[in-house]
C-alpha cells in the first residue's frame, strides 16, 4: 500500500544545520521504496568529491527507517527536492530501467539571471564531468512561470532581470541544468561553480544563499502495480524568500495536468541520473 504525505502538501524543508536530530520528510512510500525530500545542503552519498564530509543521505535514511536503503538517481548537494530511493537492488533495478525507459515524470523550479524565451529546449552535448571528457548527448525543455526585477544596476541599466522556470531535464548528464543555464548566459542563481558572480551576491544581499534549484515534482510507474505514483516536494524557507522578492509564489505551484507546452517533441532519454 502507498502512503502519501498527509494533508495537501508536505511539511517545508528546514536547513540541514536545523536538521541534525530531525527525520527526513516522506512524501511516499510503500513497502518496496520511499521518496524523501532532500534539503539543500547535504550530499546524496560518499564519493571522490565529498572531501571531509561524514554526513550524506543515504546514511540518514538507512539509520531513519533501520533497513537497507539503495539511491536510484541522485541530486547535486545544493539542489533540494524528490529524491526516489529503493529498500532492495531489485526494486532499485526496476525504478532505474524506468528512468532508463523515460517513463518518469520530473520537474525542477530554478531562477536564472535574464529573461529568457517562453518555452524552448536546449539540446547541447555535455561531458561526464572530472575525468569523464566523452561528450553526450544533453536535452532539457523549459518553461518560463513568471519574470521580474531587482533595483540592482547591470551594466547601463538600473536594474536587474530574473526569471523563474520549470525545468525537465529528459537527459541525466553531470550538473545537466545548471551548464545548459549556463550555455544560454541565463546562469542559475546561487550556483557559485557555473552561474554568476554578481547576481548571486545581489541575492545574498537580500538574505538567499542557497543555490535556486528544486527538484519539485515526480512522478512514475509503481515497479510492482503499474500505478502512477506522484510526489511534490515543498520549498523550503530561503527558496521562499527568493520567490517572495518578486511575488512569484504562486507560480512555484506545478500543473496538475502534466501536460508541458513545448515538450512532446523531446528526444528519449539516455541516462537514469537526474542533475
Amino acid at each position: 500500500m502507498v502512503h502519501r504525505a498527509s494533508g495537501s502538501v508536505a511539511p517545508r524543508l528546514e536547513p540541514i544545520s536545523l536538521m541534525d536530530d530531525v527525520q527526513l520528510p516522506v512524501l511516499v512510500m510503500d513497502d518496496d521504496f520511499a521518496v524523501i525530500a532532500k534539503p539543500a545542503g547535504l550530499m546524496a552519498h560518499a564519493s571522490p568529491m565529498a572531501r571531509g564530509e561524514d554526513d550524506f543521505l543515504v546514511d540518514r535514511l538507512r539509520a531513519q527507517f533501520s533497513r537497507n536503503v539503495v539511491l536510484v538517481h541522485r541530486l547535486d548537494r545544493a539542489t533540494s527536492g524528490c529524491v526516489l530511493v529503493a529498500f532492495d537492488r531489485e526494486t532499485a533495478a526496476a525504478l532505474g530501467a524506468k528512468f532508463m525507459e523515460r517513463d518518469v515524470d520530473k520537474t525542477y523550479l530554478a531562477v536564472c539571471r535574464g529573461w529568457p524565451e517562453e518555452s524552448f529546449v536546449v539540446d547541447y552535448a555535455l561531458d561526464g564531468g572530472p575525468g569523464k571528457a566523452l561528450k553526450k548527448p544533453a536535452v532539457t525543455g523549459f518553461r518560463r512561470l513568471a519574470t521580474g526585477e531587482l533595483s540592482e544596476p547591470s551594466g547601463a541599466f538600473a536594474t536587474s532581470r530574473y526569471a523563474l522556470l520549470e525545468c525537465r531535464p529528459e537527459t541525466g548528464r553531470w550538473r545537466q541544468i545548471r551548464r545548459h543555464l549556463k550555455h544560454l548566459s541565463h546562469h542559475l542563481i546561487g550556483d557559485t561553480s557555473h552561474g554568476d558572480g554578481r547576481h548571486n551576491r545581489a541575492f545574498r544581499m537580500r538574505g538567499v544563499h542557497r543555490m535556486l534549484l528544486h527538484a519539485h515534482t515526480l512522478g512514475f510507474a509503481h515497479p510492482r502495480s503499474g500505478e502512477r505514483i506522484a510526489a511534490t516536494a515543498p520549498l523550503d524557507a530561503e527558496f521562499e524568500r527568493a520567490l517572495g522578492l518578486f511575488d512569484w509564489l504562486p507560480m512555484a505551484n506545478p500543473d496538475p495536468s502534466g501536460v508541458r507546452p513545448g515538450f512532446d517533441a523531446l528526444p528519449a532519454d539516455n541516462g537514469a541520473l537526474l542533475p
